[in-house]
């Protein structure tokens, strides 16, 4: 039997939708989430403690340890450092903070953009910083609060750049960016150049994900349809049909998995074999009706460092938490 996923439990402390949550990769006991609710939550993660709880849909994987505020508006993207000690988020407000995690103090603002910062991200050394926004640019920061350079204009994006991350390994560092014009762009560092502009979406681009070992980057949005890109060659691989809007993409660390949050379901791919391993749905018994009727789906992925453990965001304000069972091979 194949490995699959099964629900271990669900994190409960956001108001409203979950907009990103972030995991260390060295840090196996704390992640950070945004919401709408205009705040970052810190958590403190205790797996064990549902080892031996009968109804798991109904207990808590871990419990929020501070609540970062001083956002204006909805905060839609979250990092943190790799050792746990800080955070970035960015907010509908227009600006970027950098929290203390020990303290729950924002020690630094970095404003600039002049619309919605949609997508925020730390390198992989942790010394530098790079947004997007509404504002249709890419800003690249040093850690206390100087705009180092502005991408706009010429060979920059054309309507709202909606993601942005960093190249994960810090050999021949890069940036990667998606946005609203329906492309994918590659950034060279330092000197923030294009490499690569990749077409091929219908419709804008929500979501990009960048593998672990910085060769493939996805990419997903309205169009329903994920696109795998070489990012070496600055050509497109192929695509994987989703069936709805993408909202979030995210490679796994240890299998050749790519797990996408549509409107409908999370889908987990087997990016060799090009093939659906799994959909994974809330549990019902998960589920808080409210008068609101609103749609529930999920907004946000990440793994744990291991990649063991798949953190999923949703509108209802919940994290729900599902873990890997190893089958072995029959």
């Amino acid at each position: 039997m194949a490995d699959t996923l099964t629900p271990k439990g669900v994190l409960r402390g956001h108001t409203d939708w979950v907009t990103a949550i972030a995991a260390s990769p060295f840090e196996s006991d704390t992640i950070v989430s945004s919401s709408r609710d205009k705040s970052v939550l810190v958590w403190n993660l205790s797996p064990n403690d549902t080892s031996n709880v009968i109804d798991v849909a109904k207990s808590d994987y871990g419990v929020p340890r501070r609540r970062l505020t001083g956002h204006s508006h909805f905060v839609q993207d979250v990092d943190i450092t790799n050792d746990s000690q800080f955070a970035l988020s960015g907010s509908w407000d227009g600006e970027l903070r950098l929290w203390d995690l020990s303290t729950g103090v924002s020690v630094c603002r970095f404003v600039g953009h002049t619309k919605d910062v949609l997508s925020v991200a730390f390198s992989s050394d942790n010394r530098q910083i790079v947004s997007a926004s509404r504002d249709r640019t890419i800003r690249l920061w040093n850690t206390v609060g100087e705009c180092k350079y502005v991408m706009q204009d010429g060979d920059s994006h054309q309507n709202w750049v909606s993601c942005v991350r960093f190249s994960p390994l810090p050999f021949k560092p890069f940036i990667v960016s998606g946005s609203w014009d329906r492309t994918v762009k590659v950034w060279d560092l330092p000197n923030c150049k294009i490499r690569s502009t990749l077409q091929g979406h219908t419709g804008y681009v929500n979501v990009i994900a960048v593998s672990p070992d910085d060769k493939l980057c996805a990419s997903g949005g309205k169009d329903g349809v994920t696109l795998l890109w070489d990012l070496a060659e600055g050509k497109r691989l192929y695509s994987l049909e989703a069936g709805s809007i993408i909202h979030s993409l995210c490679f796994c660390p240890s299998k050749f998995w790519l797990c996408a949050a549509t409107e409908d379901s999370v889908k987990i791919w087997d990016i060799e074999s090009k093939s659906v391993v799994q959909e994974l749905k809330p549990d019902p018994s998960t589920i808080i009706t409210t008068g609101k009727n609103q749609m529930l789906f999920c907004t946000s992925l990440t793994w744990d460092t291991n990649g063991s453990t798949l953190f999923a965001g949703y509108t209802d304000g919940l994290i729900r938490v599902w873990g890997v069972n190893s089958h072995g091979i029959m």
